[in-house]
């Protein structure tokens, strides 16, 4: 069985120009002609077709191509192992980059325009991105979140690190209220409340009493959200909840 040089450039998805190049530098030289002239190429010319394709496709130049296949010493199987083992790492690495453009593609949803190591400095083992797309289902038709987007688009590192920094502070008057004793009906709970709103509109959105009501609420029904606060102190998404409440309430 032989084929004409028309079919095996559609095999093969590739032209008919490349095949007479190959042919011309000696890579691929088909094994018949016709009375006309014409190249055929046998099954074993499509076998090395495959194989110098595999190769042109991890990179390799045709002068390296051919030194490979022209190789006395190198058996089929070993050329297939040796193209298995490129591509598979060729695979991981894609991987690698698909995840790295995915991982931008949720940051950008969200405004913070971080590498990973920065992200990592800022927030810790938080990671905003994983809420991303949920946030966006849940909110993204509100004028918080658009304005959330908008003011956190232009932030920098520097800005993040100060906005956390408020929080960690903020975090920090909370437990050691709770550690005295305090009650979050106290109004020494009831105003790091108030500056945990604060804070929000300031860096973020406008964010009334009855949204930061529901904003505590969440601190308490999402997991989550429960197990990050509470990292800093058992019982804290509860009690700032609580505070939040009555902060709302005095308010009113």
């Amino acid at each position: 069985m032989s084929y004409s040089v028309g079919q095996v450039a559609g095999f093969a998805k590739t032209t008919v120009r490349t095949l007479h190049h190959y042919d011309e530098i000696r890579l691929l030289v088909p094994s018949e002609r016709n009375h006309a002239g014409h190249r055929r190429y046998s099954d074993a010319d499509l076998d090395r077709l495959q194989q110098i394709l595999f190769y042109r496709e991890l990179g390799f130049p045709l002068d390296e191509v051919a030194a490979l296949l022209d190789d006395p010493n190198a058996d089929p199987q070993q050329h297939l192992r040796r193209q298995h083992d490129l591509l598979t790492a060729r695979i991981g690495k894609l991987q690698e980059m698909a995840a790295a453009v995915e991982h931008a593609m949720e940051a950008r949803k969200m405004g913070i325009n971080l590498t990973p190591e920065e992200k990592f400095e800022v927030f810790g083992d938080f990671d905003p991105d994983d809420y991303a797309e949920e946030v966006e289902q849940r909110w993204g038709n509100s004028d918080a979140y658009k304005e959330s987007q908008r003011r956190s688009a232009s932030y920098t590192k520097e800005d993040w690190q100060r906005i956390q920094a408020e929080n960690d502070e903020l975090t920090r008057r909370f437990v050691a209220l709770m550690e005295a004793g305090t009650g979050p009906e106290s109004e020494a709970a009831m105003d790091v409340a108030e500056a945990h709103r604060q804070g929000i509109c300031r860096n973020m959105y406008e964010c009334g009493h009855e949204l930061h009501t529901c904003l505590g609420e969440m601190f308490v029904t999402d997991h989550r959200y429960t197990e990050n606060i509470d990292k800093a102190k058992p019982g804290l998404a509860v009690y700032m909840r609580e505070a939040i409440l009555a902060n709302a309430e005095r308010h009113q």
